[in-house]
């Protein structure tokens, strides 16, 4: 397998899920990941809205802004008050049947999501999870690095699965917005063309500290702001500071 392969791959999915859709928001957080997924969509001349929710004093607003302004894409931000956070947090951790709160905190951050994107016009609204899941995105794949690949295989299918039931619980949260959440990157096809790419494309040591080795080549030859290509993985819930205010009123 050729990265060409996989860009071949990133492109015929985004497209397949968009067939009749030519209007979309992205769940944008300045990071690799969505960067990608947002430079796919503008090759692809798709009408794209960035959408970005955090604390003002949060990572990703202000990163956000400075890379879709590199990137010359149209984006929107929605800063979490903190007076009705907390009001809006309880709400939807009571609805919520999973105590995981990794997930109540991420269906937290796309309740707002989708109020931005919804605010915006926008009844579609893509996202790149996935790509953490199937290239070693985590920081835990660091610790079983030098378990065999069977090892790590395994944690990456226990991982999608995972994923899968927490996009399960976004959909249920968004619902009231009429917003849908598409993730193109968790389709069958696109994992079964990710999992062909040896654990080396991914990850290369105990150490390593970037990791999806084959996503960041593939942004650096879209010419993709180097600082977005450099840097480090942060949660959705900790890069908005969600997970800060969450745990206060916890």
């Amino acid at each position: 397998m050729y990265n060409s392969d996989l860009i071949d791959a990133m492109f015929a999915i985004v497209s397949e899920y968009l067939k009749g859709i030519n209007k979309i928001g992205i769940a944008f957080s300045g990071g690799i990941d969505s960067t990608l997924l947002a430079i796919i969509c503008k090759n692809m001349n798709i009408d794209t809205t960035l959408l970005t929710v955090g604390f003002p004093d949060s990572n990703d607003i202000g990163f956000s802004k400075s890379i879709s302004q590199k990137i010359k894409m149209n984006h929107k931000i929605l800063e979490i008050d903190r007076d009705d956070f907390s009001a809006i947090s309880e709400k939807i951790t009571n609805e919520m049947t999973c105590r995981n709160l990794s997930h109540i905190e991420n269906c937290i951050a796309f309740s707002y999501i989708a109020q931005l994107a919804s605010n915006n016009g926008l009844s579609v609204v893509l996202t790149a999870n996935g790509f953490d899941e199937l290239f070693c995105g985590y920081n835990n794949f660091r610790f079983i690095f030098n378990q065999d690949n069977d090892t790590i295989n395994k944690t990456i299918e226990s991982k999608i699965l995972n994923e899968l039931e927490l996009i399960n619980e976004i959909k249920q949260v968004v619902e009231k917005y009429n917003i849908s959440i598409l993730q193109p990157f968790l389709s069958k096809g696109f994992i079964s063309v990710a999992m062909k790419f040896p654990i080396y494309n991914k990850i290369v040591s105990h150490d390593d500290v970037l990791r999806k080795h084959i996503i960041r080549k593939i942004a650096l030859s879209f010419e993709i702001p180097p600082e977005v290509i450099i840097r480090r993985k942060k949660a959705l819930q900790y890069g908005s500071l969600i997970h800060k205010y969450y745990k206060k009123i916890d």
